[in-house]
């Protein structure tokens, strides 16, 4: 028999629920965890032009075309010329620059000056007022820049460990968390083309990852000078470390550090990059010895995987350069493995100059004859054949690199 008091014990009950129910959901508990207390919240048009999502710092403007998609697509950059300021937008599927002029410490375009370009910015978006009455352009989206751009104050320089054909590099440090990094700076001074050149590096390595690739960690191009940011490789170029280690190395040693060279190329090569300056030189030694490939600057990346040069013939490096490279600007991965094979030739020759007896010029004569790099002293037999077979002068006869990594890493194994 059920006891009467029952439904007071259940209404009892059901109001306790209720009741925990509503603190749970009024908050009347006491909080578990202390808060600092909260900081004053600037608003973005007050925050400086640097830290503005539009702001794109000192980018090439053959890359703005890229960034903008849409109509009303816009960004804010600076000028590779003059000091100035530069709106770009997209309109009628073409981009569009206009001059931010300052005047005593105002900015304005057509209208209005305002004390910040912020301002100026944020008054053209929410008034959709058009930037000048001939154009009749309209601001619609803001384009964020990349996420790998830096500002300067993320990195503190170190001392300077080289000099490029563009500036100077150091090492450094992350702010954010004292990760060790290598700093290449481009003169200020240059012209806008060698800029755009300097950050070409920088565009072709973020799309890169491979434990063979050099690391690109950002670029700074919110203001001069330019800084490219990557892995900071402990032991240097593969070049110095040839002939300052290279008589302690064994010869599985040296394999082993080509045959890196040759998994990064691989990669390269299934991505279509031409490195264009593969040498001893451009490769950087890990403190463990393990071979990275670095120094993209003369790098392309082509669909069909052939680049025509017409640039003629400044700076390029003729000694590691394949003959159809040479004499037509044609280069493609089958030239790539030709400077490969001068890269095999320098590592087992412990960093000797490639036909050091002759000029440039007797050098491209001498390839034409089919004269080719004697085998270096310690140089294994069947290393020195895989040498020959990139030095073919047909490319189509050269091996691929996937070929190449394949034979360096069965060479290795049968060596103690």
């Amino acid at each position: 028999m059920l006891s009467p008091s029952l439904p007071q014990e259940q209404e009892r009950s059901g109001a306790s629920a209720l009741e925990t129910l509503k603190n749970h959901i009024t908050g009347i508990f006491s909080p578990k965890y202390s808060l600092p207390p909260p900081v004053p919240l600037i608003p973005d048009v007050q925050k400086p032009l640097c830290q503005q999502v539009w702001y794109h710092g000192a980018i090439p403007r053959s890359e703005v075309q890229e960034l903008l998609t849409c109509s009303g697509d816009f960004l804010v950059r600076e000028s590779q010329g003059k000091q100035e300021y530069v709106l770009s937008v997209l309109w009628d599927g073409q981009p569009r620059h206009f001059i931010i002029q300052a005047v005593n410490d105002m900015f304005r375009l057509e209208g209005d000056c305002f004390p910040t370009i912020p301002l100026l910015i944020q008054h053209l978006l929410q008034s959709q007022q058009p930037i000048t009455r001939k154009s009749g352009i309209v601001l619609a989206r803001a384009v964020p820049k990349d996420k790998w751009v830096l500002n300067h104050e993320d990195v503190l320089l170190g001392e300077r460990i080289g000099r490029g054909n563009f500036g100077e590099v150091f090492s450094g440090r992350l702010r954010a968390d004292n990760t060790p990094v290598a700093v290449k700076s481009c003169r200020e001074t240059l012209p806008p083309e060698l800029k755009a050149k300097f950050l070409q590096e920088a565009r072709i390595l973020k799309q890169y990852r491979h434990p063979n690739i050099v690391r690109l960690i950002g670029v700074c191009t919110q203001k001069q000078p330019i800084y490219i940011v990557m892995e900071l490789v402990q032991g240097g170029d593969f070049l110095t470390f040839l002939r300052s280690e290279g008589p302690h190395l064994r010869v599985k040693e040296l394999v082993k550090m080509t045959e890196n060279a040759a998994a990064g190329m691989e990669y390269l090569e299934s991505k279509h990059c031409i490195h264009r300056d593969l040498a001893a030189r451009n490769c950087l030694v890990t403190e463990r010895n393990t071979l990275k490939i670095s120094d993209f600057g003369m790098s392309r990346e082509e669909e069909d995987g052939i680049y025509a040069s017409t640039g003629g013939m400044k700076q390029i490096p003729v000694k590691w350069t394949a003959p159809e490279a040479l004499n037509y600007g044609r280069y493609s991965s089958e030239s790539d493995v030709w400077s490969f094979g001068i890269l095999l030739w320098e590592a087992f020759s412990l960093g000797a100059v490639p036909y050091a007896n002759l000029s440039n010029q007797q050098t491209r004569e001498a390839v034409e004859q089919g004269v080719r790099l004697e085998p270096p002293e310690q140089c294994p037999e069947e290393v020195y054949q895989l040498m020959q077979r990139c030095w073919e002068y047909e490319p189509r006869k050269r091996p691929s690199f996937s070929t190449i990594h394949q034979e360096l890493t069965a060479i290795r194994k049968r060596h103690r």
